[in-house]
């Protein structure tokens, strides 16, 4: 299961949402005053697109215990996933952890609206475009990962990128033109795939399933933290 999946809550109404405590250390971010300053751009984008802030961006701030029994009470938010995708929009450019939210927020925020259900598939769909028709457990087999590593997670930056721009292209494209329904929604996933991976081609970059996987993405973070 994808990390942003695991820290996922659902309420008694069924509805999903994020801590934004919780999302901070995986989108990259150790101080919560840098992490709120993403959180308060998303927040003005968020109404900039005619979206109700406090539908998105719940104050959920919570008292925590900061020793002798003494309790402090810290700022936080329940986020919708669209609030999640405009945080990644709005994060730090340079993070790796930044770009890979992109990617995933983006595709699953335009996917849900499109109509499709089966998300793997609908990603398999995009990843056979770029990667010259392999699906994702080709390409793991390709970058010899585990059956359990996610192939997100290994990417070097390059390839990331290569993701990144087919994720937010095929966002655009769903939404420009209105598609809806599964057939039709994975088939624009191949295609803008498809593209990608031919831009790639004619700029004689290294197509993506040639590239090395890399070390866990939490690997590398860890090792940035403590330099």
């Amino acid at each position: 299961m994808n990390l942003f999946e695991q820290i996922k809550h659902v309420n008694k109404y069924g509805s999903e949402y994020w801590s934004a405590r919780n999302l901070m250390l995986p989108l990259g971010y150790i101080e919560w005053r840098k992490f709120e300053g993403a959180i308060q751009r998303a927040k003005e984008a968020c109404k900039n697109s005619g979206q109700k802030i406090e539908n998105h961006f719940a104050h959920a701030d919570k008292m925590v215990l900061i020793g002798s029994e003494a309790k402090r009470e810290i700022k936080d938010y329940h986020l919708s996933r669209y609030a999640c995708y405009l945080i990644a929009q709005n994060g730090d450019p340079r993070k790796e952890e930044i770009a890979f939210a992109q990617t995933y927020f983006a595709i699953q925020t335009r996917r849900q609206e499109a109509g499709v259900i089966n998300f793997a598939n609908f990603q398999d769909f995009g990843y056979m475009g770029l990667y010259g028709g392999l699906r994702q457990k080709d390409i793991r087999i390709k970058k010899k990962l585990e059956p359990s590593q996610k192939i997100l997670d290994h990417m070097v930056s390059e390839e990331l990128a290569a993701n990144l721009f087919r994720a937010t292209q095929t966002e655009a494209k769903l939404k420009r033109e209105n598609v809806v329904g599964e057939n039709k929604a994975n088939a624009t996933h191949y295609d803008v795939g498809k593209k990608v991976r031919k831009t790639i081609k004619e700029l004689g970059g290294t197509m993506p399933e040639k590239l090395p996987a890399s070390e866990h993405i939490d690997i590398s973070r860890k090792k940035l933290t403590n330099r």
